[in-house]
């Protein structure tokens, strides 16, 4: 408890890090629940995708975890031109899974048990591909921005990377929120979320909707890539596993299809994490995060908002 109460300061920062990349990735999978209804596991390899999307966009320019530190104009310059990179590269393989893997499947009006085994199947898909391609090899990443506190507000010490996945998710999200609250795309997403088959007589495209759900969603998921590579500072074929696991968990917190839902899902699953390791140790984190998932659903079993997608406001 003294680890706690001593290091509130760092662990608060540290925890709305971490669940800042949790929530990016959460915000995939709970567009793609609100829509479709369907846990796309696929998602975590997605993301995984987007990992080594940016390391090889940082190698084209000569840089690998042995070279020295750019200028900090030069390291932003390369995390936007990554996040470009990683965000398309996502977006690209998500839109295949869904015209490849869930589109036949809606086509045919296959019952919900084929979708679940066809998203863990192009799950093992993307990572066991990924795993042949790079022979299983760990990946390590540049360091980008100096380790060194940017400021500090008495004991609170913020550095230029946490700072930075912060300010990236905030941005991502608020805009998420906005494109999908006033846009006439996103009223297209909550129509489709709400009653496809009214929103098909209305004149919207449901498939057109669906891949550009899948779209967002990989977009999200390479922003969120970006920055758990330059905190974890490396990367393998099955990184996203985990991230994928707590995301979802994160997503489910917060209350599936709900986007402000998995946002504060993710934040506050980041956090639990964090201040739970400092009382019992680093080795239940996991055990914790997951802990605080169960222990909400008994009590509230739609998450902390239980809003779907659908009946959003506008």
């Amino acid at each position: 408890m003294n680890e706690l109460i001593n290091g509130f300061p760092v662990l608060t920062v540290t925890g709305l890090t971490q669940g800042a990349i949790y929530a990016l990735v959460a915000l995939g999978y709970t567009l793609v629940y609100g829509v479709l209804r369907l846990i796309n596991f696929a998602h975590s390899d997605v993301f995984m995708i987007g990992t080594f999307g940016a390391i090889w966009t940082w190698s084209a320019f000569g840089f690998d975890a042995n070279s020295p530190r750019p200028s900090v104009g030069g390291a932003l310059g390369l995390i936007a031109l990554a996040i470009v990179v990683a965000a398309i590269l996502c977006g690209i393989f998500a839109m295949l899974v869904e015209v490849t893997a869930y589109r036949p499947l809606r086509a045919r009006n296959a019952p919900p048990l084929a979708f679940l085994i066809t998203a863990i199947g192009a799950s093992f898909v993307l990572s066991e591909g990924m795993a042949a391609f790079t022979n299983r090899r760990q990946f390590g990443v540049p360091a980008m921005l100096p380790t060194d506190p940017l400021f500090s507000i008495g004991s609170w010490q913020v550095t230029p990377l946490q700072l930075t996945t912060i300010a990236v998710a905030i941005l991502m999200m608020v805009a998420l929120d906005w494109f999908v609250q006033r846009t006439k795309f996103g009223r297209g997403i909550r129509a489709v979320a709400q009653d496809a088959n009214t929103a098909a007589l209305m004149g919207v495209n449901k498939n057109r909707v669906i891949l550009l759900v899948f779209l967002i969603g990989g977009l999200m998921a390479g922003v969120a890539a970006v920055l758990s590579d330059m905190k974890a500072a490396s990367t393998r074929f099955n990184v996203g596993f985990l991230i994928g696991l707590k995301a979802f968990a994160a997503a489910v917190l917060g209350g599936i299809g709900n986007l402000r839902g998995a946002a504060l899902g993710g934040i506050l699953l980041g956090l639990a994490e964090n201040y739970g390791s400092a009382v019992f140790g680093t080795n239940f984190r996991d055990f914790i995060g997951f802990l605080v998932l169960i222990l909400l659903l008994m009590f509230r079993p739609t998450g902390l908002l239980g809003e779907s997608l659908g009946r959003a406001r506008a």
